[in-house]
């Protein structure tokens, strides 16, 4: 029954698992949590309105689904490109920005992040009120492209009720199954956490990313996860930095972002030396060394330090509306200001012609899907017209499992109140 409900309903699942893992949760704290798990998308959800979302804008935006699978084990990731004013701006001349969303399961509010950033790109010109105009002349100059959810095995064990897996669907960490330092163990290594896999890009996900990190070449990379507030560059396997002039622009991007947007509140530097722990067989490291991209970084977007350990939805997801809407709109300026601080600190010598795009499927993989925008007009229609109704579906569901929540919630105080009144006759 959980991986029905998973599967038609998964926010609402979470909310009740949420709420049956801290019974002490007030009635205020309860409602709260309900509707901010409410207000998580699904990841059918998240992919169904990425998809009209592409259909829709379809003069800046193309989708692809990529497949690939290994000893029996499958893995499909949607790969999203924007590239603004594309049919009249030489591509060899833009910065090529890769941003990967939902490597760990359990961080759903980092693909909540890709969800509302491909919205502004495209159609919400504004971000709390911010007029987003002046970055338009930016996004003339740059090709992104979105992984919105690099971990979809993944992150449907969790919508199953496995709250804190943040592996792949066979088990693997996505994030230690990269070839630099791989398999090495530290003296903490929690097998179940950071299984590396039986070798390096064993994992489907992972030999995806690797050639799409091959053919695209990105100037640009940012691994996001959550789980803490922070900014890191390579090295994840060693406490240090590289060495270099590369190694101080990405280090001079990252401390004007910090400065620029967050008042220096963010955690800056290596992600071996700012955590407090060494991870091997990393995706930054491995695309700082191996894949040479100029400027690879990881963001850890939003993390309660306050929260149990035993509590991973609370640990690494927003669990009040305030904070959920205070985290994507922080984010997605921190993107655009990215942008921005990559364009200015990149060398001229290092933007260079990145050739075809089309062959960067693994082997024996293979695109399940290809550029959405190539749909008609009518089919257009058509997708927005059901966007429209699964939405208003949504709302439906949320609103009738709200109330669910609060006549489920009424009735057991009264009963509660019922029997403490008995046994306080009882003990008079």
């Amino acid at each position: 029954m959980g991986t029905l409900l998973g599967r038609v309903m998964p926010p609402g699942l979470l909310a009740f698992l949420y709420l049956l893992r801290n019974p002490r949760c007030n009635v205020g704290a309860c409602i709260v949590a309900l509707l901010v798990c409410l207000s998580l998308e699904s990841n059918d959800s998240i992919l169904h309105e990425i998809k009209a979302l592409v259909a829709r804008n379809s003069d800046r935006l193309t989708m692809d689904t990529v497949r690939a699978s290994n000893k029996g084990y499958s893995a499909e990731m949607v790969v999203v490109t924007y590239n603004h004013a594309k049919e009249t701006v030489d591509n060899g001349s833009k910065i090529n920005i890769l941003l990967s969303f939902g490597q760990h399961g359990r961080e759903l509010i980092t693909s909540e992040v890709a969800l509302h950033l491909l919205y502004i790109l495209t159609e919400k010109r504004k971000i709390a009120g911010v007029d987003l105009s002046s970055f338009e002349k930016i996004l003339e100059n740059l090709v992104i492209k979105v992984v919105p959810m690099e971990n979809f095995n993944g992150r449907k064990r969790v919508e199953a009720g496995e709250l804190c897996d943040r592996r792949n669907g066979r088990g693997v960490d996505l994030n230690r199954n990269w070839s630099v330092d791989w398999g090495k163990k530290e003296k903490d290594y929690n097998p179940f956490e950071e299984d590396p896999g039986t070798a390096p890009f064993s994992e489907p996900e992972a030999q995806i990313m690797r050639e799409l990190s091959k053919s695209f070449k990105p100037h640009i990379w940012v691994n996001v996860h959550s789980g803490m507030e922070a900014l890191f560059m390579p090295y994840d396997h060693k406490n240090t930095t590289p060495d270099g002039v590369s190694s101080q622009l990405m280090r001079s991007v990252l401390e004007n972002l910090n400065h620029r947007h967050f008042q220096d509140g963010c955690l800056v530097g290596s992600g071996g030396g700012a955590v407090g722990y060494l991870a091997h067989g990393t995706t930054t490291d491995y695309l700082y060394d191996i894949a040479k991209v100029p400027m690879p970084f990881t963001f850890e977007i939003y993390g309660d330090e306050k929260a149990s350990t035993d509590d991973c939805f609370k640990m690494f997801n927003p669990v009040d509306k305030t904070t959920f809407d205070r985290v994507i709109n922080k984010w997605c300026m921190a993107f655009l200001i990215l942008f921005e601080e990559g364009l200015r600190n990149l060398p001229d010598g290092q933007v260079v012609s990145q050739g075809t795009l089309d062959n960067w499927v693994p082997m024996g993989g293979e695109i399940v899907e290809r550029n959405v925008e190539r749909k008609s007009s009518n089919e257009h229609r058509k997708l927005e017209g059901l966007d429209l109704g699964m939405q208003e579906l949504r709302t439906y569901f949320r609103l009738f499992m709200l109330s669910t929540f609060l006549l489920m919630f009424m009735f057991c105080s009264r009963i509660s109140k019922n029997r403490n009144r008995e046994s306080g006759e009882q003990s008079i």
